[in-house]
């Protein structure tokens, strides 16, 4: 059976987490061979970076002692960083043994953030993803969909708290939600999008179906 790597995408909120674990459990039982990761923090250099990247301004590990924030094209170098490290770490080598990936968030991520977030230059995203990546695409991206105010509540239901990319404004993470949708109708055969509002165990199904179908390897 030959490597794939299957990426989890979309808002705050959207339940990434527990269908990759789902997914995880299932894949198991049907004898697959399966790595759980994440961006960033993928690695050990990369939860470094999370911590830089998602920790509050406030915080001396994020900005200067006054609580400067770090810039924008800063913050996307270091996603980059991550990435990098990553694919080369744990993506590669993992892919290489035949093993299905599951990575909570990919290079769409960044588009959808930084380029429709932020509104930093495309060009130079697309770039970087290139570089960090060395031309390593995604076998199948699964969008989970929901409203973004439906997934920062569920978020605040959490009880962590927080982090700095989810008190963001409401304005921010519509123009996120916007990019995976442009995304999703741009690359159709890669990113498929699933209604993230099912409950937990019918979007499991819906996700069960769309591998099957997808990836004709699986057994």
């Amino acid at each position: 059976m030959n490597g794939k790597l299957i990426v989890f995408e979309g808002v705050e909120g959207c339940g990434k987490t527990s269908q990759m674990q789902l997914c995880s459990e299932w894949l198991e039982s049907l004898g697959v061979s399966v790595v759980v990761t994440r961006e960033p923090g993928g690695t050990e250099l990369g939860l470094h970076l999370r911590r830089l990247l998602l920790e509050k301004p406030k915080d001396k590990l994020f900005g200067t002692a006054q609580g400067e924030p770090v810039a924008q094209v800063t913050e996307l170098l270091l996603y980059a960083a991550d990435r990098s490290q990553h694919v080369e770490q744990e993506l590669k080598p993992n892919l290489a043994a035949g093993k299905y990936i599951l990575c909570d968030r990919y290079t769409d991520s960044t588009i959808a953030y930084q380029g429709y977030g932020r509104g930093l230059n495309m060009s130079l995203i697309n770039q970087l993803n290139h570089i960090a990546t060395a031309g390593l695409e995604s076998d199948l991206t699964i969008w989970l969909d929901v409203d973004v105010e439906v997934g920062l509540a569920r978020k605040r239901k959490d009880g962590i708290g927080l982090d700095r990319i989810e008190q963001e404004t409401i304005a921010f993470h519509r123009r996120v939600q916007q990019g995976y949708a442009e995304l999703a109708a741009s690359y159709p055969s890669r990113i498929v999008r699933v209604d993230g509002s099912l409950s937990k165990e019918a979007v499991q199904q819906v996700i069960q179906g769309i591998l099957r179908v997808h990836l004709k390897e699986l057994p």
